[in-house]
This record gives structure tokens, sequence and C-alpha cells, in this order.
């Protein structure tokens, strides 16, 4: 880590969320598949209902956002275990509004867009920037992790519509044009970033579904509680696996002098 840092040039500041790869975006799409199936092992097959489910994973969400913030430098399995956190309780919670509220798909998905915009809007008119890659102070870290439970609320409502619409698979689609744009437009890779993280919400919600779904529904007939602890275990591997670092931004202040040996 040492010598990561030191090749770094002076002017560059290190974020304290992972730098966005193929492998960011792999365990990214496990994590959200893994809150479909962990929010419906609480709400649905162990019977808690939507509201007690979304009250047990917003603490977590609460407790582990705070320890993120706390820490002083990137953690991987910290951070992925807050996006679990705020997958599983933005399925909860979008179920919630969707099914126990009656606001429907389509009320519950305009209610989170309008929550994401007003989100991005007050840390842009604050920041003067939505990039993930400047996430390294406190007060971002809260902008950026009220936005990704917004974001993975909206994707869960959404994946409900998708699915709910007989879609299926072809929503995941969507995110190939988005990677397509990501590298052959000039549109912003800010606003790409985040359509990408939203989209994600509802192929994870899709590939959850494939799991629990009976064989001959076309799927395999898998366990809600079992297909968790699967996913929990390829997200694990791929933590281990696959190379871990915080992401960088040119940075606006100087960086200390380091001290002498």
């Amino acid at each position: 880590m040492n010598d990561q840092l030191a090749s770094r040039p002076a002017d560059v500041v290190i974020s304290k969320v992972p730098e966005v790869t193929l492998g960011f975006w792999i365990i990214k799409v496990a994590a959200t598949t893994l809150g479909e199936t962990g929010g419906d092992t609480l709400s649905m097959t162990l019977g808690l209902g939507y509201l007690t489910s979304t009250l047990i994973f917003a603490t977590a969400l609460v407790v582990l956002a705070s320890c993120q913030i706390a820490a002083k430098s990137f953690h991987p399995f910290l951070y992925w275990a807050t996006i679990i956190a705020s997958t599983t309780a933005g399925t909860t919670l979008a179920d919630f509004a969707d099914r126990s509220l009656g606001i429907g798909y389509l009320g519950g998905s305009l209610l989170l867009l309008a929550c994401v915009l007003a989100s991005l809007a007050i840390w842009y008119r604050t920041e003067g920037t939505v990039s993930v890659n400047t996430v390294n102070t406190p007060r971002v870290e809260a902008f950026y992790w009220l936005t990704i439970t917004f974001s993975q609320t909206l994707g869960t409502a959404l994946g409900d519509w998708v699915a709910d619409a007989g879609l299926g698979y072809r929503g995941g689609a969507l995110l190939v044009l988005v990677a397509i744009a990501y590298y052959r437009t000039r549109i912003s890779h800010v606003v790409l970033f985040w359509t990408a993280f939203i989209l994600t919400r509802p192929l994870g919600a899709t590939v959850g579904d494939f799991f629990d779904k009976p064989i001959a529904e076309g799927g395999l007939n898998v366990s809600r509680p079992l297909a968790s602890a699967i996913i929990a275990v390829f997200i694990l591997a791929c933590i281990l696996l696959i190379p871990q670092r915080a992401g960088s931004h040119p940075g606006r202040v100087q960086t200390p002098p380091r001290e002498g040996r």
C-alpha cells in the first residue's frame, strides 16, 4: 500500500471508495443480487414483513456507513458490507413503498427518482461535483451514501416495474448501451456512472429471481437463504481475488510533506 501511495503524483488525493473497474461492476451486480435474496429472506421467507425488515437493514446500514465515514482509508470489506446493507435496505424499503403503502411501481419509482435527483443536486451545489472519485471527506461521504441508498431503492422499484412488464433480462441490455456510451461517446462519465449504478439493481433483482424460481419456470429452485449464502461466498471470493484499490482524483489541496525516516 505504501508503494502504491508513493507512486501517485503529489497532487492526487486518495478516495475512500474503490476504483471503478470491471471488477467493481461484477461485485456490484452480485451485491444487488444478494440484496434481493437477502431482503426477501427476512421480509417474505421469515415473515418479518417489509417495515420490520427495513428497520433491521437500515440500522445495519447506519452503523456500517458510520464506520465507513470514520475510517481513515479505503477498506474493501467494510465498503462492500456497506453496499450490501444499502441494497438490502433498498429492497425492503422499495417493497414497502410499492406494496404496503399502495403507491405502486410507477409511483414508487417516480418518488425515488426525485429523491436521487435531489440528493445529487444538493451534493453538486455543495461540492461542485458528484464524481465518486472525490469521496474522501466525511461530508462528501455522507452525500455519497445517501445517494447510494436512494439509488439502490430506486433500482429495486424499477426492477419490480420491469419484471411486472415482463421484460426480464432485457432491462440488463441497457447496461450494455451505457457501457458503449462510456467508451464511445463524450457523455459525462459521472452521469453514466450513476445511470449504470441504478440499472445494475434491476439486473441483480432478475438474477435473484432466477435463483428461487421453480425449474419449470426457468429458474434454479434454490431457496432464498441458500441463494443468499451462495452469493455471499461469491462476493467474498471476488473481494479476495479481484484487486481492490482506492480511486483517486486530482486534489485541490497540497499533500503534506512526508516525514523523514
